[in-house]
């Protein structure tokens, strides 16, 4: 089989590759080597920035996120048992869309179905400069193709496909984890809720009006059965200081948290998108964000080179990407270590974390950088 453009991975970076490639009259092939219930049942981000938004819209694909998604205009930092708002709308002239990415995907994977090939259940073994080799009902199979694009997570195979002598890997891991539950109640805040307290962070969010998705900062390598429902419940309380009401916990996970960035995102024809070239810890709702970023950079690069035999975008998508994507990484650490209590950390630093809390609340230019980074930089 041969196409244009061979997309190994069916995440959000995959399919609006596909999309936008589609749009331009570019053939892609897109490659998924899990089940389609799998993929559009992944609980995953939940907060599109107003310029995804934007897009999915532009794509066609944003009817029901519209329908169902909730528009916030703000968000609350709570500190000292006290809430101070965020006015992203106010600040920025932008909002944020809750819409799960789960929903997303299915959204993407609905308009795809009609749009070109794209296989589920299609593992793919390798990728030998522009041949990707892959399983698909039990036979090995081979996509030639003029360009691949990895999109296929930090831990897929497009990244391995790369020389390691020819990528600088920076890595950083965080000294705390994510307790995260899924549960069947009302949101207890009409906006989500970064907490810091004495005890850990906790967040407060939700995917719709009667489904919460809650988290807790816990030590790397907390088990869950050290965590029954109720103990879960009591700290959430403490720590967010909000009127939780109690529901069936849907899902439950511990996710450690780290900071990574591949440079260069390019090796010859061979380019990466979304988590297969960075990790972002999930304190600035950045991951699906970046990896649309990235995506619509490289569509664009491709639709020149097909349109206009122009590689000029082609070689400048690395430098592109990294700009935002060492602008994401700043962001989000930035919060990660604001909001969350350092493990052996002493009275000093948490009152300097304090002041710090206190200073972005009560500083309009502060408050207008983190509000212009939550909602997006503009490209």
């Amino acid at each position: 089989m041969r196409t244009q453009v061979g997309i190994v991975g069916a995440g959000p970076a995959g399919l609006v590759l596909a999309l936008l490639l589609d749009r331009a009259g570019i053939d892609a092939v897109v490659l998924e080597r899990r089940s389609r219930s799998y993929v559009e049942s992944r609980v995953r981000a939940g907060v599109l920035e107003h310029g995804t938004a934007d897009l999915l819209d532009e794509l066609g694909v944003g009817a029901r996120m519209r329908r169902e998604g909730m528009v916030h205009r703000g968000i609350e930092l709570r500190f000292d048992g006290t809430g101070h708002r965020i006015d992203l709308e106010g600040l920025t002239g932008r909002t944020i869309t809750v819409y799960g990415q789960q929903e997303v995907v299915k959204d993407l994977i609905a308009a795809r179905t009609g749009a070109g090939p794209l296989h589920f259940e299609a593992e793919v073994t390798g990728v030998d400069g522009t041949t990707i080799t892959y399983k698909h009902n039990g036979v090995e199979q081979r996509l030639e193709c003029d360009f691949v694009a990895g999109c296929d997570g930090s831990h897929g195979v497009a990244r391995t496909a790369i020389p390691p002598e020819a990528l600088t890997v920076a890595e950083r891991v965080h000294p705390y984890a994510w307790l995260g539950i899924l549960a069947r109640a009302p949101a207890a805040a009409d906006e989500l809720v970064y907490a810091y307290h004495e005890r850990g962070f906790a967040l407060h969010s939700m995917r719709t009006p009667g489904i919460v998705r809650l988290y807790l900062q816990v030590e790397p390598g907390t088990d869950l059965a050290d965590w029954p429902d109720s103990r879960i419940w009591d700290e959430l309380r403490t720590r967010l200081g909000l009127p939780l009401q109690e529901g069936e916990v849907l899902e439950r996970g511990v996710t450690p948290m780290r900071s990574v960035a591949v440079e260069p995102m390019r090796h010859d024809r061979l380019f990466l998108a979304g988590d297969a070239a960075h990790i972002v810890p999930p304190t600035g709702a950045k991951g699906l964000n970046l990896a649309v970023s990235d995506v619509r950079v490289l569509a664009e690069a491709l639709t020149a080179y097909y349109r206009d035999s122009s590689e000029t975008l082609l070689d400048a998508y690395s430098e592109i990407c990294l700009k935002r994507v060492w602008q994401v990484q700043r962001f989000s650490n930035w919060m990660t270590t604001m909001l969350h209590r350092r493990p052996g950390d002493d009275h000093f630093g948490h009152r300097v974390q304090l002041a710090e809390l206190a200073y972005v609340t009560g500083s309009t230019a502060a408050a207008t950088t983190l509000a212009e980074n939550y909602v997006g930089l503009p490209r």
